[in-house]
């Protein structure tokens, strides 16, 4: 499952930097694909839609950190466990019930951003 930052998010900002996917953006900022990726072209998202990997897309979240499922891996490929729950100081980061993925599609989501 993707992993997702809940309302009890403090904007620390402490997650951001350990994402290794560029998945996690601040509260009201636009993301792309090609955000942390050497991905050129089109990117097709989970929900079958295909966009330029440089479009910028609406913000998941307004008023506090989030991340966006179609680059979150769950750090499979990079680490052990979620980097993001790791420096948590609150805790908010957890496994989204509503998204649950085997580890063969996080690890394939993986080699598509990072070609």
């Amino acid at each position: 499952m993707a992993i997702y930052i809940t309302d009890e998010c403090i904007n620390c900002g402490a997650c951001e930097p350990e994402c290794p996917n560029n998945a996690i953006y601040e509260g009201g900022f636009e993301w792309a694909v090609v955000d942390g990726t050497s991905l050129t072209g089109e990117y097709k998202l989970e929900d079958g839609k295909t966009v330029p990997v440089e479009a910028k897309q609406i913000p998941i979240e307004d008023d506090y950190y989030y991340i966006v499922p179609d680059k979150c891996t769950e750090c499979k490929g990079f680490h052990e466990e979620p980097q993001c729950a790791a420096v948590c100081p609150v805790d908010c980061c957890v496994p989204d019930p509503d998204r649950v993925e085997s580890d063969e599609v996080l690890l394939e989501r993986k080699i598509r951003l990072h070609l």
